[in-house]
């Protein structure tokens, strides 16, 4: 379980898979830019360490190391799964062995390119289902940050307008993606069951339609009627 207090904090290693993506890369510098120590992994180790230099300098410090996807995936103690849907079940079979007994918070939304702003529902019903089906029992997988754009997390600066739907079947797995939601500047919302993932996933490409259809960039959700 993430640890809450100051000094404990900054023991916690976060590897994000994926990590030199857009979204990947946006939330491995917030959550360094809160004193974590984040591992970037990628199929590409170079790109990866590329990435690491790049957010580094933005940070002023050497917080984050880039890695191949497994040895990162090993070398954490919280793993974020943040790849393209076409790599998603290649990407878990290789990091499969590195991710046993962990927290794996899965990113990824099934888009069918080139109609990204249609939903579709893959045969699993959810990512986040096929990457617990996929894994079985080795990790406990929540569902989080889908709806999030990418467009703001690279600006420390700016307020992310959005709230971040949390889903999974383990509550103290879940307990630690919503603590990780506020370390990157975000309120979390515990969105029930990973059978959840499914409508939390299909917001996307109706997100991605109403940024076309309104010319704007950062579209995101808010739950009202929470304190």
């Amino acid at each position: 379980m993430v640890k809450k207090s100051t000094n404990e904090i900054l023991l916690l290693t976060i590897a994000v898979i994926g990590g030199t993506g857009k979204e990947g890369s946006g939330l491995a510098l917030r959550w360094a830019n809160s004193g974590y120590r984040v591992f970037i992994g990628s199929r590409d180790a170079q790109r990866a360490q590329e990435k690491a230099d790049e957010l580094n300098a933005i940070l002023g410090g050497e917080y984050i190391m880039g890695m191949g996807n497994a040895e990162a995936a090993a070398s954490a103690n919280v793993v974020v799964l943040s790849v393209p849907y076409d790599a998603h079940r290649p990407t878990l079979e290789m990091i499969r062995e590195g991710i046993a007994g962990k927290v794996l918070i899965d990113v990824s939304v099934p888009l069918k390119p080139p109609d990204v702003r249609r939903v579709f529902v893959p045969e699993g019903h959810a990512a986040a289902l096929e990457t617990q089906a996929v894994v079985g029992d080795v990790a406990k997988v929540v569902a989080a940050f889908q709806n999030v754009s990418a467009v703001h997390l690279k600006d420390l600066e700016h307020d992310v307008d959005c709230d971040v739907l949390v889903c999974g079947d383990d509550e103290k797995a879940k307990e630690d993606a919503l603590w990780l939601v506020t370390a990157a500047g975000m309120r979390g919302v515990d969105a029930g069951p990973l059978a959840n993932a499914v409508a939390v996933e299909a917001l996307t490409p109706v997100l991605l339609y109403i940024n076309k259809r309104y010319k704007v960039k950062g579209a995101g959700i808010r739950i009202t009627g929470l304190e």
